[in-house]
C-alpha cells in the first residue's frame, strides 16, 4: 500500500541523506545539513507499505511563495507513478493551499511537473541569484 505523509517523525534521514550525498542537485550535504534542511521545511514522505521510499519538501511562507525542493523516489520504485502521487498529495495539501507561486528547479523532470500546471519562467530575466 502507498501513502503519503507529512509527519516528519516518520522520515528516515539516514534514508533521505544517503539518497541525496550523491545527486548533483543536493551533494555535499552532510547528515547534520540534511537534519536542519527537514526541522526549516515542510517535508512530504511517500511510503510503500510503511518503508520510505521518496521525498519532498517545501519552503514557504505559507501565503505568497513557495520552493519545492529535493524530490526524489528511490531508484528501485521509479517507473510506477509514485513521484505523481508524492507531488500530487503536496498540492493539494491544506496547509499549502493560499500559496500564490510554486517554484522549482529541474534538469531533467518537466514532464512531471508540468501535470501539475508548473511551466518555463514567464521572465526568467527579473529572477537573481547568489550561490556561495
Amino acid at each position: 500500500m502507498i501513502s503519503v505523509s507529512i509527519d516528519k517523525s516518520k522520515l528516515d534521514i539516514a534514508f533521505i541523506h544517503n539518497f541525496t550525498k550523491d545527486i548533483y542537485w543536493a551533494a555535499p550535504r552532510t547528515m547534520e545539513e540534511v537534519q536542519l534542511c527537514v526541522d526549516s521545511s515542510f517535508c512530504f514522505g511517500i511510503y510503500l507499505n510503511e518503508e520510505q521510499i521518496g521525498f519532498a519538501r517545501v519552503i514557504t511562507d505559507y501565503v505568497v511563495f513557495a520552493y519545492v525542493m529535493d524530490v526524489f523516489i528511490d531508484e528501485k520504485h521509479r517507473g510506477k507513478g509514485y513521484a505523481s502521487i508524492l507531488i500530487g498529495a503536496m498540492m493539494k495539501e491544506p496547509a499549502l493551499q493560499q500559496i500564490k507561486i510554486w517554484r522549482l528547479a529541474t534538469t531533467d523532470a518537466h514532464f512531471l511537473y508540468e501535470k501539475f500546471g508548473f511551466k518555463l519562467l514567464a521572465h526568467p530575466e527579473k529572477l537573481m541569484e547568489k550561490v556561495l
